[in-house]
């Protein structure tokens, strides 16, 4: 059996989850990645994504983040979000809005660095449409 560590999510609004897990598979900057027991000591950005969270029951649960932050460390880790839901409760409306103003961002770019950003932050929320919600 795995062992079990602390793990915490946390959006502006509330903590969403706090419990003991053995498993949680985050949306890294750089890439997916699983954080398990006694990892090693990582700062990490989160894009917009789903994270799966595993309980040592064999229980998952899936939420939907808009980028924040997670800090891993052996005995847990802790993700803040910028904005987290469970993805039974996403807000189709919220993302459509979410990915307009994105399509928005690129087309008012200024420059081609800002330009890159907003496409890569649209490519990430249209990425995350198609992953969640069922055509």
């Amino acid at each position: 059996m795995a062992q079990s560590f602390k793990f915490e999510l946390v959006s502006p609004e509330r903590l969403l989850v706090s419990e003991e897990v053995v498993q949680v598979v985050i949306p890294g900057t750089e890439g997916e990645m699983t954080v398990m027991a006694n990892h090693a000591p990582t700062m990490t950005g989160i894009k917009p994504g789903v994270i799966t969270v595993s309980s040592a029951a064999d229980k998952q649960d899936r939420y939907v983040v808009f980028g924040g932050f997670a800090d891993i460390l052996p005995e847990g880790c802790t993700l803040l979000a910028e904005s987290a839901v469970h993805v039974d409760d996403i807000d189709r409306e919220d993302l459509a809005r979410r990915i307009q103003e994105a399509r928005e961002d690129v087309d008012d770019a200024k420059d081609d660095v800002t330009r890159t950003k907003a496409e890569e932050f649209l490519s990430q929320l249209t990425t995350l449409e198609g992953a969640i919600l069922p055509a």
